[in-house]
């Protein structure tokens, strides 16, 4: 196999070599052992060069059993050390990683799945044999990788992958190759598979890291999987917290606060839900946690009673932010909980919106009047006046191009302009005269 790879800075798993290479023995990952972990011997962990090559000993030997650039493998194992190298070694050969919510129900689940074409399937044994049972959907699936034991199929494990002599090809890439296919949650109707590309996660680290003041070496405890990526990409430790993402309010606080103290946690990552149960708790028994300086909390607004309560149990000088965006945007913008408790909570109480905060760096956003056909060109189109309600619509490096299923939805969504893509965000609102989306 190959050691740390130096791939083209356009490929988004370029930026986890380059943190193997400037802090090679830190770790990059620990996830627990077994439930109820205390203490840090109760982890398993991984350094930043350690998973720099075993994702490219994985990606070697995937490219090894046939995988080629641009082929669609769905990815379906449970957070932690296999789901974060697995995604890397599939950026590093080129692949296209299909990600999608398994809560979404059966019925979602199967056609997202269909729609999709996938090439192969990367995934825990209920998965494969789910793909055996319905294999007619999946004719082109023919790259098959089992995360745990085989049942009654064959094909290679993920444990047997690790063991194979194989070199990496390194295929460089385009900021606009296909990277990832994300489905969104199907909340406002059916799950549509969204293109990313790489230079939308390199977007994406570059602005989060920027905004947030995020500096290699720190601490996070995500209680939403696929932002562990982004700590591998910044050089921030990932802590996988012992709980089921998908049930984020029967989160056990007891444990959350254990894994902070244990592992000196400075940032957390997670919905309203998780800190409205965490914040209730360290309110009832008197706990700080001196550590935390950020935590990032996205999915909903928080309501401000949860905001007062974290804020309280957090280092004297940290903040809770809220980022706002989409599947198909993501980060838009983001508002401190000291911006909502001194100023737009008020404002919020007496029917001015929720304030979303202000943009990121390299996002453009107008506002529009609203219209529910789709728009083909901004010409002739003016901009909503300060304080007038009208619909969002986002510009910039993070917003992606379409939709690859569901591909109807495009010419609704999506605006091209010239040489410039916004995305219709679909929620109605103002700008402020502080620039602010409420």
């Amino acid at each position: 196999m190959t050691s740390v790879t130096t791939q083209h800075e356009t490929n988004v798993a370029w930026q986890l070599s380059r943190m193997a290479r400037q802090m090679p023995d830190a770790i990059a990952i620990a996830a627990p052992r077994h439930s109820r972990p205390e203490g840090r011997d109760a982890y398993h962990t991984m350094t930043f060069r350690e998973l720099d090559e075993d994702s490219t000993q994985l990606a070697a030997a995937l490219q090894s059993l046939g995988l080629r650039p641009g082929q669609r493998i769905v990815l379906m194992v449970r957070p932690g050390i296999d789901f974060i190298s697995l995604t890397f070694a599939l950026f590093k050969a080129a692949a296209v990683v299909v990600l999608i919510d398994s809560g979404m129900g059966r019925q979602h689940l199967l056609q997202c799945l269909t729609d999709v074409k996938p090439d192969g399937f990367i995934g825990i044994p209920l998965v494969q044999a789910v793909r055996l049972i319905y294999r007619n959907r999946f004719p082109q699936a023919q790259l098959n990788v089992t995360v745990g034991r085989r049942w009654a199929w064959g094909g290679p494990t993920l444990k047997s992958l690790r063991g194979w002599n194989a070199n990496l090809v390194p295929h460089a890439v385009d900021a606009a190759d296909p990277a990832a296919i994300i489905f969104t949650t199907g909340s406002t109707g059916p799950p549509k598979g969204v293109h990313y590309n790489h230079g939308n996660f390199c977007a994406q680290v570059r602005q989060i890291q920027e905004f947030y003041d995020i500096q290699p070496g720190e601490v996070d405890l995500p209680g939403f999987p696929l932002f562990a990526l982004f700590n591998s990409a910044m050089g921030t430790t990932t802590v996988i917290p012992d709980m089921d993402p998908r049930r984020p309010a029967q989160v056990d606080p007891q444990r959350i606060v254990q894994v902070v103290r244990d592992w000196q946690v400075t940032q957390c990552f997670g919905s309203p839900a998780i800190w409205n149960v965490v914040g209730q708790y360290c309110e009832g028994h008197a706990i700080r946690l001196p550590t935390v300086r950020r935590i990032l909390s996205a999915g909903a607004p928080v309501p401000p009673h949860v905001l007062r309560r974290m804020k309280a149990a957090i280092a004297d000088d940290g903040d809770i932010h809220t980022p706002y965006g989409a599947t198909e945007s993501l980060p838009v913008a983001s508002i401190s909980a000291t911006e909502v408790l001194e100023e737009t909570a008020a404002q919020t109480a007496v029917g001015a919106g929720t304030c979303v905060g202000r943009r990121f760096s390299e996002i453009e956003w107008r506002v529009i009047p609203i219209d529910d056909e789709p728009i083909s060109s901004l010409d002739g189109i003016d901009d909503c006046a300060v304080g007038e309600i009208g619909e969002l619509i986002v510009s910039g490096p993070v917003v992606t191009q379409q939709y690859v299923t569901r591909t109807e939805s495009n010419p609704l969504a999506k605006i091209y302009d010239g040489q410039r893509l916004w995305h219709r965000m679909g929620d109605v609102g103002y700008l402020d005269d502080s620039d602010r989306f409420s």
